[in-house]
């Protein structure tokens, strides 16, 4: 549903892939090319509903299990346009009923708010390292939401003053093209940057 649950949806999957030639380069931007040979056979095996997310990364900070996933990135950028952003988070046991008894109401904030095209929950495991990937029309928006919204900016301070996380990581891309659908629906028809 877009955000976090204790119960996960086990049919759906994100995956993630960094590549080290920019697509338009060498790269090849076919789902074979994006994520290789295993990978593109078992969605075409299955008929999996693919909706696949071009991203150049631009700011961030924090690491994924001790890595700097997308090398070393300015704490911020220029870009002002549509904007997605990874948040991941590995949480402390001992804090995980607070986690938990605020990320409803995080949630339904999120999908109100100005701006705001979509979000998927992930958790690569599953109650203790979560991660949101969501799309905005632009940075203001993202920024109002994360840092005015009252709902989202309280738990902002609670997990920073309590300690939640072990470890996070905030990512921020311009997204280049999407294709595909997710849950039948194009996210992006309007406003994906075609690179134009």
């Amino acid at each position: 549903n877009g955000g976090f649950d204790k119960n996960p949806d086990w049919q759906q999957w994100g995956l993630l892939s960094v590549l080290k030639t920019p697509i338009g380069k060498e790269a090849d931007p076919s789902i074979k090319g994006l994520y290789g040979p295993f990978i593109a056979a078992w969605y075409r095996f299955f008929h999996c509903e693919l909706w696949t997310v071009l991203l150049e990364p631009l700011e961030g900070h924090g690491l994924w299990d001790g890595k700097s996933v997308f090398g070393q990135l300015p704490t911020s950028s220029d870009h002002e346009g549509q904007i997605a952003v990874l948040t991941r988070a590995t949480i402390r046991i001992s804090k995980l009923k607070y986690f938990w008894k605020y990320v409803n109401g995080v949630t339904t904030a999120m999908k109100g708010a100005k701006g705001f095209i979509t979000s998927i929950g992930l958790g690569d495991m599953p109650f203790l390292k979560q991660a949101t990937f969501s799309i905005w029309k632009s940075k203001n928006d993202m920024k109002a939401f994360a840092y005015q919204m009252q709902e989202h900016k309280d738990v902002i301070k609670r997990t920073r003053q309590e300690k939640w996380y072990s470890e996070d990581m905030f990512v921020r891309f311009k997204v280049l093209s999407a294709m595909g659908t997710l849950r039948g629906i194009d996210p992006l028809p309007d406003y994906t940057d075609k690179g134009e």
